[in-house]
């Protein structure tokens, strides 16, 4: 039926959605005019600035990233796993200590956490920490407060009958919970955890934070010394790039995961 206008819910529709491409348009025109375009070619788009980052941002920068995150990775799963089991234990000391490491963690800024690591652990022990073992346990600590509340939901979305079904079978409470309850978790919880490896990726940045020579340096730091260097935004340009290398085929695979768990979970419907 027609409304007031004399249009129908379909046309205001179609209406509605002309003016917000119309509107589209006109800021666009207008950005296009108002831009500086030969400004921003060159301090964004220097192709000879670019050129020069190469090998280094690859072959030092690109690598640093991806294995920070890997090491911060693997530390965040194991004590995210030990986190969610105490989180799920019938002992209330378990349950409040990993409560309150993961609400605490949780609430800090990430920023907040490599700092207190960085410089706090070699004050507070007056000894001088290796860098790769502080930069794991701040990305760690990280990613472990939010990867324990997902295993937490992955165990505790494994089917009871599971369970039963493995001490029926004279399985123990521990094994049945290793070789049964956390593979099962695991392969529910995969979509999650790669996005949780993507900010991972992106939170390796704040490695910036707390220094390193030019072989210790990740993408972030590279592309700020490189823009002291040449007086150019190319190297942020570049360096982002680099991180879409890393994170665009994790989306794909988290994409591709979750389509997979949506279609394994209607199957079993």
């Amino acid at each position: 039926m027609s409304g007031k206008t004399g249009l129908s819910r379909r046309q205001r529709a179609r209406l509605f959605r002309g003016i917000q491409y119309g509107l589209l348009v006109v800021v666009l025109v207008v950005m296009a005019f108002l831009a500086n375009w030969e400004k921003i070619v060159t301090s964004f788009f220097d192709f000879e600035v670019a050129a020069q980052l190469f090998p280094n941002i690859i072959v030092i920068a690109l690598k640093n990233t991806i294995v920070y995150t890997a090491l911060g990775f693997a530390f965040g799963i194991v004590v995210g796993v030990i986190l969610a089991l105490m989180r799920l234990s019938s002992v209330g000391p378990y349950r409040w200590i990993a409560t309150l490491y993961i609400e605490f963690f949780r609430g800090l800024p990430a920023l907040l956490v490599f700092l207190a690591v960085g410089f706090g652990i070699p004050t507070a022990f007056g000894m001088n920490v290796d860098r790769m073992l502080i930069i794991t346990l701040a990305l760690g600590i990280v990613a472990s407060a939010y990867m324990a509340e997902t295993i937490r939901a992955g165990i505790k979305a494994v089917p009871k009958g599971q369970v039963e079904a493995a001490r029926s079978l004279g399985m123990s409470p521990t094994r049945t919970l290793v070789t049964v309850v956390i593979p099962q978790a695991f392969r529910i919880i995969l979509p999650p955890l790669t996005n949780e490896l993507i900010m991972l990726v992106k939170d390796s940045s704040l490695v910036f934070f707390i220094g390193s020579t030019l072989e210790q340096q990740e993408l972030a730091q590279f592309g700020r010394q490189a823009l002291s260097q040449y007086k150019s935004m190319t190297p942020f340009v570049v360096a982002g790039l680099c991180y879409l290398i890393i994170t665009i085929p994790l989306s794909i695979l988290q994409q591709r995961l979750e389509r997979k768990a949506n279609a394994t979970a209607k199957g079993g419907q």
